[in-house]
């Protein structure tokens, strides 16, 4: 049995749910939208660019959190989920999670994108595992903060060691599916790394070392 890991942003969905859950309280009026709108985008573009300051971004995107109470929150999440996710759940990645769980693979979704937002989705896809980053809980209410280190490039590596010690676990035979450059610090430590439907950095560097390069679109 071999651990597989899974991005989940525009790996096995077609598209990005951090941004999306944006766009989606951007169009119900929950956020100012102009603004909202401008600093999604805004994010979005570093990301996809590299230069991302996540703690910066997770100070934009969790506030709105904050600011509601979590049964409000949930409210919210259920029609997002149903509009913005179902649309962009993969048969292929369905098919893919599939065939490693047939090989006894134990999987694990990795994410940058809050715990709110994506362990559903997790749950949709029927994966159990889930390393994301942790929005800060206090009396029960979302505080805006985060809890320990970011799911985020170097930080999914860290976050990733101390799950495997937690769990007795190691990297042997492993697999790792990813889209984003931003994910080459994990890639780099997986035995099987697999470039999906790559943005074009990784598609230069999978393609130079060998890497396999598959689409689930």
């Amino acid at each position: 049995m071999a651990l597989a890991l899974f991005d989940l942003d525009n790996t096995l969905l077609d598209g990005d749910s951090d941004y999306l859950w944006g766009c989606f309280l951007v169009e119900h009026g929950i956020v100012d939208g102009e603004f909202y709108a401008s600093e999604n985008q805004r994010f979005y573009n570093q990301y996809l660019q590299g230069s991302l300051d996540i703690h910066e971004f997770l100070r934009f995107q969790l506030k709105p959190l904050a600011a509601h109470s979590c049964p409000q929150l949930e409210h919210w999440r259920e029609k997002y989920l149903t509009e913005k996710i179902d649309p962009i759940l993969l048969s292929k990645a369905r098919d893919l999670l599939d065939q490693h769980r047939a090989r006894g693979d134990e999987l694990l979704i990795i994410t940058a994108t809050n715990r709110f937002i994506t362990e559903p989705i997790a749950r949709r896809y029927g994966v159990s595992h889930l390393l994301a980053t942790e929005p800060e809980i206090v009396d029960g209410e979302y505080t805006g903060g985060i809890t320990g280190t970011p799911c985020f490039q170097a930080g999914k590596v860290e976050r990733l060691h101390a799950w495997l010690q937690q769990n007795h676990q190691n990297l042997d035979g492993s697999w790792f599916y990813s889209d984003s450059h931003n994910d080459l610090p994990l890639l780099e430590q997986v035995a099987h790394p697999v470039a999906v439907d790559p943005d074009d950095t990784l598609k230069s560097h999978a393609r130079r070392l060998g890497w396999p390069i598959i689409s689930l679109r």
